[in-house]
């Protein structure tokens, strides 16, 4: 007897509607709004040049963050390059600073740093491990004997790797990508801090001097709609070409390649991307908290910040890995055209900036329910429909990897539906549902502009903290919580990395 499919069908059709509240948030504004008021406020030069500035950050970023995670991947799974396992750990460590705490940094180092080309420079040493890490989890489990059969054919390596080897990396590229893009059309903190304008600054500016404004849900519309087409767009670059082979055997060890001349090269530029991204950004941390003294960790807000962020981040990761069971449940026990489309509905929300999930839920709470406003349980709700595909995609794993054949020998020996599920099946899901909570956790740690909204009098998080202190110019101030910030991160981003490697096997 299955367990409860019909309540657990039920949770998750209640769940997907749920998740749809933003996007519907924003499609009632522009109806409200008025089709000559909405036009008046769209077509107009500031909006496009928040779109010129938007779709120009995206254009440069995107490529340059591709070159990097693909190159990257290549030298350290691919070739003979010495201390490769150090270097795969390394080009994954910019993710444990989040964008803010890395434009923070730049402009310690740069004061006079602003402008595209600034955006463009912390956006991708942010967030090229974003593509990195699926192209090197990909290297890693693609069967050699292809390029091998291409070499043996004549074909020397470089025409090996952009004729085989890349080819096979379109899904990895396309996804991270997408991650790219979404990150760089959701972040607000890094850009308005060297004041490079972006539909999300823009939209926080509008907030804070007219308060849910016709104009800020006017971009808000905007800003959606561009994700939106990143989305169309990724599932076109997928493709529909096989990744995968036919048959039986062993795959081979994929032989690695000599640098020869270009192995001191490899080294020095690697080194230099490691510098930039990583190191440069904990060296001016550091350096501000050594010049704040002793005094710095004396400030009263520093441990309210430490342990309401704790707080959020477990009690978020804990919410949000139960919500997604039901989800990853009937995805992968009970597939079907029902089930994809409750699991697609959650990836668009996931998909909307944060500050449009804060609108919505600071005009729903205010205009339906006005006594849930500003408190801790809109802002988890927040956290939840924000970051549930990344509890969904780890639980959806956990789920296939334990056999439902089981679950049913429990129930064949007596044992209620529910009883086996949780002795057996729940059981062999908790580490990947204990790693989904850790992503979880990580990204509540970093996240800024759907706390600033929505976040109750009196809390402190380090992320709002530091944004406070910073934006005060107060940096010697903002060092221990963007330190403390990195601190937490650190363990996550490592857990990421190695999730990515035993995905391929390795």
């Amino acid at each position: 007897m299955p367990l409860g499919v019909s309540t657990i069908s039920l949770l998750a059709v209640l769940i997907a509607l749920f998740s749809l509240l933003p996007l519907g948030y924003v499609v009632y504004m522009t109806v409200a709004t008025g089709w000559d008021t909405a036009v008046g406020l769209i077509v107009r030069p500031r909006v496009g040049e928040l779109l010129a500035n938007t779709v120009l950050l995206t254009v440069v970023t995107v490529p340059l963050c591709l070159v990097l995670g693909v190159g990257g991947a290549w030298l350290v799974e691919r070739t003979h390059l010495k201390g490769h396992r150090w270097w795969a750990v390394a080009l994954a460590a910019p993710l444990a600073i989040p964008a803010f705490v890395n434009s923070y940094a730049w402009v310690s180092a740069v004061p006079s740093l602003e402008g595209l080309w600034s955006g463009v420079l912390i956006a991708t040493l942010s967030y090229f491990p974003l593509v990195y890490i699926p192209a090197a989890a990909t290297l890693g489990r693609l069967d050699p004997a292809i390029e091998q059969s291409a070499a043996s054919l004549g074909l020397g390596p470089w025409a090996v790797f952009f004729k085989v080897v890349l080819p096979q990396l379109r899904i990895a590229m396309s996804g991270g990508a997408l991650l790219v893009g979404l990150h760089l059309l959701a972040e607000y903190g890094a850009f308005a801090m060297i004041r490079f304008d972006t539909f999300t600054t823009a939209i926080m500016v509008q907030f804070q001097s007219t308060f849910n404004g016709a104009a800020g849900n006017m971009l808000a519309s905007v800003l959606v709609l561009l994700c939106l087409l990143l989305l169309l767009g990724e599932v076109k670059s997928r493709g529909n070409a096989r990744y995968a082979r036919i048959g039986s055997g062993a795959q081979a060890k994929a032989l690695r390649l000599s640098l020869r001349g270009y192995q001191i090269p490899a080294q020095l530029g690697l080194l230099a991307l490691t510098a930039l991204a990583f190191g440069l950004p904990v060296f001016f941390v550091v350096r501000w908290v050594i010049m704040g003294g002793p005094g710095v960790w004396a400030a009263e807000e520093l441990l309210p910040a430490l342990l309401q962020t704790l707080l959020y981040g477990a009690f978020g990761a804990a919410v949000t890995t139960v919500v997604a069971f039901p989800m990853a449940y009937l995805a992968v026990r009970h597939p079907s055209w029902f089930s994809k489309m409750l699991e697609l509905s959650n990836y668009v929300t996931s998909s909307l900036p944060g500050i449009v999930v804060g609108l919505a839920f600071v005009t729903v709470s205010i205009r339906v329910v006005p006594g849930l406003y500003q408190t801790a349980g809109v802002l988890i709700a927040a956290y939840v429909l924000l970051f549930l595909p990344r509890a969904l995609v780890n639980i959806r794993s956990g789920l296939a990897q334990a056999p439902k054949e089981l679950d049913e020998a429990a129930q064949s020996l007596g044992r209620p539906p529910l009883v086996s599920f949780f002795r057996v099946t729940l059981r062999l899901t908790a580490p990947a549902a204990a790693g989904g909570a850790a992503l979880v956790f990580l990204a509540i740690v970093n996240e800024l502009t759907a706390t600033l909204l929505l976040s109750p009098n009196g809390t402190r998080t380090l992320a709002t903290q530091f944004w406070s202190k910073s934006s005060e110019i107060d940096y010697t101030g903002a060092a221990p919580y963007a330190l403390l910030m990195i601190l937490l991160s650190a363990p996550m981003t490592y857990l990421l990395f190695q999730q990515s490697k035993k995905v391929a096997g390795q």
